[in-house]
């Protein structure tokens, strides 16, 4: 009986949801693409900030789990990569990819607790700026580079007396970022990986590699429903939201002005801290986001 009721109602089940496809296409195909980039930034460190205001009640770790675990659950359901193709190499690769995409998050979550939202993104950045740079080994990038670092050194100047691990922790996020971006082109070239299947699967990876040290920090979430439901949203506003819009974004974008857009992620991460946190940038703070914002732009602009 169930069994006829479900193939009955599965075309019905099927059309609906690709009308809501459709329509949800044609809503986003109506928004400027700048501003769907806009709206992922905002959400990515909204989503940040709200995880800062929840390391009063769960240790910053078990947030970073949490995160994780929230936005593989949102990926796996949307995305289902178990319907793939896999074999023994695409799975070592996949996880590997997600062994790095875990410790990036519980890496930058760590540094967030201890450095301002602005500061910690803009000493990540370094990562990638980094990575462009000894890729093409362009004058344009290694000036970037140099403006990279200075921005970098400046901020670690501001924070490294009081807090050396924050600063630290935001160097290693930006190492990781880079492993992450180097893997994850290799997903994307390869054949076999549907697309977004590898970061599903690299986050579900993530979220499993990660439980076995992190359930204990975040057990608070368990014991109170509003807490675990925050934790878990913040990892659809922080990775789900900000990924699906930057995807729709990129096609419309030429891809020189995508890249403008990406390296005002630090200023927009300082902006919302400021708003959410209160977490206002000295001047020194200030001149070294700028930096690496700069040096972003000027790497980004040779693409």
């Amino acid at each position: 009986m169930s069994e006829s009721v479900s193939r009955a109602s599965g075309p019905r089940e099927r059309r609906r949801a690709s009308a809501a496809a459709t329509t949800a296409g044609e809503l986003a195909g109506r928004v400027p693409p700048q501003s769907l980039f806009v709206l992922g930034a905002v959400s990515q460190y909204v989503g940040s900030a709200v995880a800062v205001l929840l390391f009063a009640s769960v240790p910053a770790a078990g947030v970073a789990w949490l995160r994780v675990l929230g936005a593989a659950a949102a990926l796996l359901a949307w995305r289902r990569p178990w319907r793939g193709t896999w074999d023994a190499a695409r799975l070592r690769l996949v996880a590997a990819f997600g062994a790095v995409l875990g410790l990036m998050n519980l890496s930058f979550y760590l540094a967030i607790a201890r450095l301002p939202l602005g500061t910690a993104v803009a000493i990540e950045f370094a990562g990638p700026i980094a990575v462009a740079a000894l890729g093409s080994r362009t004058r344009r990038d290694a000036g970037a580079l140099a403006l990279a670092l200075a921005g970098v050194l400046l901020l670690a100047d501001v924070h490294v007396a009081g807090t050396p691990l924050g600063v630290a922790l935001a160097l290693a996020a930006g190492v990781l970022w880079s492993l992450y971006i180097v893997l994850g082109h290799r997903i994307a070239r390869e054949p076999g990986i549907r697309p977004q299947d590898g970061l599903a699967a690299g986050m579900a990876v993530a979220a499993v590699a990660l439980a076995p040290a992190l359930v204990v920090p975040a057990a608070p979430a368990f014991a109170a429903p509003e807490l675990l439901a925050a934790c878990l949203a913040v990892g659809l506003a922080s990775s789900v939201v900000p990924y699906a819009l930057e995807q729709v974004a990129m096609t419309r974008l030429p891809r020189a002005r995508f890249a403008l857009l990406l390296s005002l992620l630090p200023a927009t991460a300082a902006v919302v801290g400021a708003v959410i946190l209160g977490q206002v940038p000295g001047p020194l703070e200030a001149g070294g986001i700028a930096l690496v914002v700069a040096a972003s732009s000027l790497r980004t602009h040779a693409a």
